[in-house]
């Protein structure tokens, strides 16, 4: 069965630098397009970056566009988020998540959720002084 399994966050001062691994398990890793999802307390499920299947292609919200970089290595069957430049609103419980077809590109746009069809339990990310 498809296990998602996110790990890396932690307690961070503002400005600092966090790296979030998600394993994956049980699915071909190397033919799906893949995405990193946060939920921040008392709010909604926020698409936060998506990468090509292949890793050629990376898109990100404009609210971490410059600050979060994400890549996999398919070899490893394993996604990354690199966060720079932590902010206090960054404080989220991060998710990775799998479409529920092979995509080559991520599904991102609109309310993209009714497209993914597994994430991992996710790893938390508090962003504090």
């Amino acid at each position: 069965q498809v296990q998602l399994v996110e790990s890396g966050g932690g307690l961070a001062q503002p400005g600092g630098s966090l790296r979030l691994s998600c394993a994956a398990s049980g699915f071909t890793f190397s033919s799906y397009a893949m995405s990193w999802a946060r939920q921040a307390p008392g709010k909604g499920l926020e698409w936060v970056s998506g990468i090509s299947s292949d890793g050629s292609d990376a898109y990100y919200a404009d609210s971490v566009k410059g600050r979060f970089t994400i890549s996999r290595d398919n070899a490893k069957n394993t996604l990354y988020l690199q966060i720079n430049n932590l902010k206090p609103e960054d404080t989220a419980l991060y998710s990775c998540a799998k479409p529920s077809r092979p995509l080559y590109l991520p599904p991102r746009y609109g309310n993209p959720w009714d497209r993914y069809d597994s994430w991992g339990q996710g790893t938390q990310v508090t962003v504090s002084a």
